[in-house]
Formats: structure tokens, sequence, C-alpha cells
């Protein structure tokens, strides 16, 4: 969990399955208390661990995962984490969820908010892998229950499914189990319910400090590789089996790390991996040969988060988050922001970095409002972190994300607004500035950020489902 959010709450139910859980709902209901949901991972924000939180229930015990033939889908119960998820769809039947690179982030937040990582060029989100859900909700009298609700628009519940496959967690109810399957899988056999990732991947990793690089070398980098994804966003790239993303790392010491993974069953692996390395260091003065090699895609899985400083595996630590999805690059005054931020030296911290993944695929080649995740045109998505341990650090380590962040939005009101160029904020990576107008002056409200024009049938899901907001945090759907 992020140190700085803490709860002094009057008990922590872990439950171990639906029923305990909707009992421990209908409990603070019926007392009045104010509950909030955790799921066993990590959250940026303060939606499980704040001060008016009288009860939390924890579904970290609920981890299972296992095929249900009667669904013909993958059952993952909410608990259950990323690293474990790969883990146990791969080595059981040969297929995977195209999630995050941090391997113990919780499935029921990751889910529920969209969920993307290295195969989502190929695959698309973990959220439209979702076929049905199981949760506890609380009607208008006050009255727990547990429904099942699928993507089957004949559902009488669709429209909880369809609010929990990218409208974010904590808001309708508590989520106790997932099945998976993708939306064109046919057929009974398990294997072909969802992604088979290949057996091995071709990776390049490459350091390269800031000595390495000038302002105008850095320029190009960043230039490229929004570039290279604008002209390969199609799912009908040759390149579809490639994904990668940038790290730029703060301080004297940091510099970019250039990961790149593309299926080492494509007959043309190297010549892909060579031909955008080329693309992406063209008038940077970075050394043409980057180091690859071989390995198994479980082996990459693992590699792929501890590639990253920033990755936060490390939960006695502080942090701050905010994020952005580009349409286009950023612009010239942008680069040059996000350059005197990252190597200046009156602020030093390795465990603060911005990192850019790959969009384009089958990211964007689904409706942005086939699911409450409306961010379906983009090139890239841009990930500003920072991490700590003391609290009396706190408005140092803030106070620079808000600096580069801020400066770099600066024509827009300090937050990336659906226009041209950006497309607005990831709810997985929750922001707590996002709703004050000292930092976000730019007259766009955080839903919209979020969720854009879908927002008003969140609401109206919410009113449905949650018509009393039992289920509420700071950036909760609001019923109408």
């Amino acid at each position: 969990m992020n140190q700085r959010w803490v709860a002094t709450p009057e008990a922590v139910h872990l439950v171990g399955s639906a029923r305990q859980a909707q009992h421990v709902v209908q409990a603070a209901v019926d007392a009045g208390k104010r509950l909030s949901v955790r799921s066993g991972g990590h959250c940026y924000g303060d939606f499980v661990c704040n001060p008016e939180i009288d009860v939390i229930l924890d579904v970290s015990l609920m981890n299972e995962v296992f095929y249900d033939a009667e669904r013909r889908a993958f059952c993952v119960e909410a608990g259950a984490q990323l690293g474990q998820i790969y883990e146990q769809l791969y080595r059981g039947w040969g297929v995977t969820l195209p999630g995050g690179a941090c391997l113990t982030v919780g499935i029921g937040g990751h889910a529920s908010g969209g969920g993307f990582g290295m195969l989502t060029r190929k695959y698309g989100l973990v959220a439209d892998q979702i076929e049905a859900v199981e949760m506890v909700v609380v009607d208008a009298s006050g009255q727990a229950r547990t429904v099942v609700a699928s993507r089957d628009p004949e559902d009488p519940a669709h429209d909880l499914c369809w609010a929990v496959s990218g409208g974010g967690g904590g808001s309708f109810g508590v989520i106790t189990r997932f099945w998976f399957r993708s939306p064109q899988a046919t057929g009974t056999d398990p294997s072909a319910q969802l992604p088979a990732p290949p057996p091995e991947v071709l990776i390049g990793l490459a350091e390269v400090p800031w000595s390495a690089l000038d302002d105008a070398e850095f320029g190009s980098l960043m230039r490229n590789f929004a570039d290279w994804h604008i002209a390969n966003g199609s799912v009908d790239s040759r390149f579809i089996d490639l994904s990668g993303y940038l790290v730029l790392r703060q301080g004297p010491q940091g510099g970019v790390s250039l990961f790149t993974q593309v299926d080492g069953g494509n007959p043309n692996a190297d010549q892909l991996l060579a031909d955008y390395t080329a693309a992406l260091i063209r008038d940077t003065g970075i050394p043409a040969t980057i180091p690859t090699r071989r390995v198994s895609w479980l082996a990459s899985t693992k590699l792929v988060g501890t590639s990253n400083q920033a990755m936060f595996y490390d939960h006695s630590l502080r942090s701050g988050t905010k994020s952005a999805f580009l349409r286009r690059g950023f612009t010239d005054e942008q680069l040059a922001v996000i350059h005197r931020h990252m190597v200046r030296e009156d602020y030093n911290n390795p465990h603060a970095a911005i990192s850019l993944n790959g969009g384009g695929g089958q990211h964007d080649a689904v409706d942005p409002a086939a699911t409450p995740y409306p961010h379906r045109d983009t090139a890239f998505f841009a990930l500003f972190e920072s991490f700590w341990t003391a609290p009396g650090e706190d408005a140092t380590h803030l106070g620079w994300q808000r600096e580069v962040f801020r400066d770099t939005f600066a024509d827009t009101g300090g937050y990336p607004v659906p226009n041209d160029q950006t497309d607005g904020c990831y709810f997985n990576d929750p922001d707590t500035d996002i709703m004050d107008p000292a930092y976000n002056a730019s007259g766009v409200p955080w839903h919209a950020l979020y969720f854009k024009d879908n927002y008003r049938r969140l609401q109206e899901v919410k009113s449905r489902w949650d018509p009393s907001d039992v289920f509420r945090h700071a950036q909760s759907v609001r019923p109408l």
C-alpha cells in the first residue's frame, strides 16, 4: 500500500467467499459504518485507507484461478495478483491476460479500471476480456445481495458488467470474482478462450545515461518514440508483435531505459526489433547496437517489471502519480520542460520517473463506448511517478512531480485535457490533485479526464446498483 494513506478502522475483515463479503457489507450498512474494499495489491490514492473509514473489507484471501467449463471462461478471484495469475494461466493452460508489468497489482482494481501491458497492442485491455463478474451490491432498501453480471446484452445485469469493465473499482459494490474470456473466443477448448502469449520473446534492453543525451538528442528520442507509434498504430501493422517502453529516470545519475519485446515466434522478430531500434535512436547518438536476447515469455514478465527501478514493489514507500494519454507526441516546448526537470540537480530522486508505454493496435480498435475506458485513440501513455520513504519529504517529492506535470501541460491548465494532442488521464493511476483547481486549472472535471463521455452512463449504473452511495471514495462515480 501507499504509505501516504493511513486508516484507523474499527475492523479489517479478511473474507474467503462472496457469502462472507455479503455478511460484512450488510453488517456495515446496518450499523451505518463507512466501508472500503481492498483487493490485496496497492493503491496510489486514498480510496481504501483514509480517516473516514470504519471497516475495511479485504478480499486478498480470495485468490483462486481456475477454468469454469460451464461459462467457458477462466475464473479469477478478486484478490489474486498479476504475477500469480500469469504463472497459473500460462503453466496450466498456455494462456494469459494482457495486463501490466507490476506483478504485485491486485486484479480487482486492475481489471475494473482497464489494465494494459506489453501484450495490449496485440490483444487489448484486461477489461476487454471480462466475460462476467460476481459482486456484492446494496439496493435502495439497504439490503446486500450477491449478483453475477455478464457482458451478454440480454443479461438484465449487463450494465453492471459494463461499468466494472473500465469504470474503476470501489464505486458499485464488492467484486469477488471475474470470469475472463476473449470476445472473439469460440469452442470449448480452455486454451482457446484467452490470448496465448508467445513461448519465447526477443527483448532489447539498454540504459542510456543523461550524460550521453543532450537536450536535442533527448528531443529526437522522444519524438521518434511518438512518431513510430503513430505510424504503426494499426492492428494490421507488421509490428503488431512488438511492444516497447521508455523510462526516464530523474537525477544526475539517471537516464533513459529502453525496453522492447517482440514475439520470438515471428520469423522476422530480429528484423522487426532492428528496424524499431533504428527508428527509435535516429539522431540521438545512441549506439546502433542494443543488447538483445531471447527468453521465455514468463521470464520476460518478471524482467519487464524489475527493469523499471520505479516499479512499486516496495510497499513501505510513499508515492504520488500522474498520468496522460497522448494522441500525438510532446511539443518541442514540452520536451524542453521534461528534460529540464529530469536532469535538474536541486532535486535528485532515483525513484522518480516518467514512463512512456506504447499504445495503438488492438487497444485502439475498440469503440470508446464499448467499455467505460474511453482512451481508444492514443499513440502512447505517460506515467509520472515518484517514490520516497520519509513523511517529512512529502512536500519536496510531490512538489517536483506537480511542477513537471504542470509545466508540461501548461497550455491546457496543467492537465492533459481531451483534445487533438492529449486524451485525459488513467483512473488506475489515481491522482489526488486532479479535483483541486489549484493544480487542475483546465476547467475539465476529474471524471471527464478519466471517463470522458462515458461518465453519464456510469452515473446511471451507479444510481441503479448503489443508489445510497454505500461504495464510495474520493473519486468514485457519483449517483445521479
